[in-house]
């Protein structure tokens, strides 16, 4: 328990940290009160949840102002009360699998294809825990395994990676029907010309891997990197300001990255690093995140001592609620972990081992393979 009692806020329970997660509301009373410390940052689960019970979340400084919601809100701190997202529940269910697919599929990507999965019940349904398929149209299953594939992506960040290995990388992507393609940004102009038509989109990496560059650098960075054809940007935040306790000058360094791709109209992903961070600071880097506007929070680059994980993903997801998306990245290599990873609350996958994962669909599903130019998987680059 995270928060007591205090004489000087008339005794009412008072969050002592700064954080709000769901589980500091477990002993207050359904229509009860909490007092807030100024700067403390509320995650949409706990906002959700306080509402559902009637717990009033107050604010102990006293100079206030509101914010969209006419809620009062210390004005020198970051204090994030998110409005209720929709319910998010973990999926226990291949059922659960399969909205989680389609939701994402539906609300980011939009392709037709995906359309026409979401509009009925497709392939993914009607598979066990063990992967086992039923009796299934032929149809429906290929728009499941697109609908898979839409949810990857298709990533090298190695530094050696080579012409290529990126002409490879985006052959197959195309091929697949992957998201997009995640590659550093010297090799943006030449994924952005071989995309050019398609579907699939160039994603790049700014800041990467360490998340230390200067906040001018990392704009311009991002600036350049669309201007030669990226549409999304994963950046990193900066980890040791985030520990640091700067919260101010996280959501700066973001903000501007996060302002530079949506004017250009791309996608911004904020990659937290999670392996290095306390649970506290996971949830105040994706509320940061949030708060500079991203589109997304992402695990991991990849580079670190570890990857993305069941217990983070759904952390963040209880962190942010259902407004943003989720890139679980890091050590994703078969059909198990994208499933593990989207149950828990993951809207995108970032891995090298995109082509395996969908042959493995494929052969639960119990379709052909169709003929590949080139076998294999690229070289791990998340």
């Amino acid at each position: 328990m995270r928060w007591g009692l205090s004489p000087l806020m008339g005794g009412c329970p008072a969050i002592m940290n700064p954080v709000l997660t769901s589980a500091d509301l477990q002993d207050i009373a359904p229509g009860g009160e909490l007092v807030l410390a100024p700067g403390t940052l509320v995650t949409a689960l706990a906002r959700d949840e306080a509402a559902q019970r009637g717990i009033s979340l107050r604010v102990s400084a006293a100079e206030k102002t509101t914010n969209d919601g006419g809620e009062a809100v210390a004005p020198a701190g970051p204090l994030i009360v998110a409005a209720p997202p929709a319910p998010v529940a973990v999926p226990t269910s291949a059922d659960a699998f399969i909205r989680a697919v389609t939701e994402e599929v539906i609300a980011y990507l939009s392709r037709s294809r995906c359309l026409q999965f979401a509009s009925g019940r497709g392939a993914l349904e009607s598979l066990d825990h063990d992967g086992r398929a039923g009796e299934r149209d032929a149809s429906d299953e290929r728009l499941a395994v697109g609908a898979v594939a839409a949810l990857i992506d298709h990533t090298l960040l190695k530094p050696d990676a080579t012409h290529s290995e990126i002409d490879r990388l985006c052959h197959e992507a195309v091929e697949f029907g992957f998201a997009t393609v995640c590659v550093n940004p010297w090799y943006v102009p030449l994924a952005a010309r071989l995309l050019r038509g398609t579907a699939v989109k160039v994603c790049t990496v700014v800041g990467f891997p360490l998340g230390a560059t200067l906040p001018k650098i990392k704009a311009h960075e991002a600036e350049e990197a669309i201007k030669l054809g990226a549409q999304e940007i994963d950046v990193v935040q900066n980890v040791g300001a985030l520990k640091s306790g700067q919260n101010e000058r996280v959501e700066i360094d973001l903000r501007g990255v996060v302002e530079i791709s949506h004017q250009a109209g791309a996608i911004c992903k904020v990659i937290l690093e999670t392996v290095l961070l306390s649970r506290e600071e996971k949830v105040r880097g994706a509320l940061l995140a949030k708060r500079a506007g991203a589109d997304f929070v992402k695990t991991s680059t990849g580079f670190s001592s570890g990857g993305a994980t069941v217990e983070d993903v759904a952390l963040l997801r209880e962190t942010v609620g259902g407004e943003m998306g989720i890139k679980a990245s890091g050590g994703i290599r078969n059909l198990d972990d994208l499933r593990a990873m989207v149950t828990a609350g993951a809207t995108r996958i970032g891995t090298s081992s995109g082509v395996k994962i969908v042959q493995q669909f494929r052969g639960s599903a119990g379709l052909a393979a169709p003929a590949r130019s080139s076998g294999g998987d690229p070289p791990a680059g998340e």
